[in-house]
């Protein structure tokens, strides 16, 4: 929900760095960071971290109630319109036999989040977004 946890998972960054973070988050945004030793088993051996903080309240309020961050990924449909699924009941009807709970909080945005690469210490747009830098 916010940066609070960020030098959990990532090396250390620099000031500018990380003011260019605060002024961009929570928002449309995920930001490629160096990944230190400490990422879960699953992610080991990875060289960079992607870090989100959305601005809605339902993924804010669930990292603060579970007091670490949360791993997830947007979900990409195989419509030639739509990029990513986000009616939520076709995503329950979908994908509800694979995940442990799936949570209405009606339709989301169809345009997915602005990837930046942070690793070299400038700003490098990955894909263009909804997020504009």
């Amino acid at each position: 929900n916010d940066l609070s946890h960020l030098s959990d998972f990532t090396r250390p960054i620099d000031t500018s760095v990380f003011r260019f973070l605060k002024s961009h988050l929570p928002g449309p945004f995920t930001f490629i960071l160096e990944a230190n030793k400490n990422l879960p088993l699953a992610y080991k051996g990875h060289k960079t971290i992607g870090i989100r903080v959305p601005d809605h309240p339902i993924p804010q309020l669930i990292v603060e109630k579970l007091g670490h961050p949360i791993a997830s990924t947007s979900i990409r449909d195989d419509d030639e319109i739509i990029e990513y699924s986000t009616d939520p009941e076709l995503i329950a009807e979908k994908y509800d036999h694979l995940v442990d709970i799936v949570i209405d909080s009606g339709y989301g945005d169809n345009v997915a989040s602005t990837i930046v690469d942070l690793t070299s210490g400038e700003p490098e747009v990955i894909r263009q977004g909804k997020g504009i830098i």
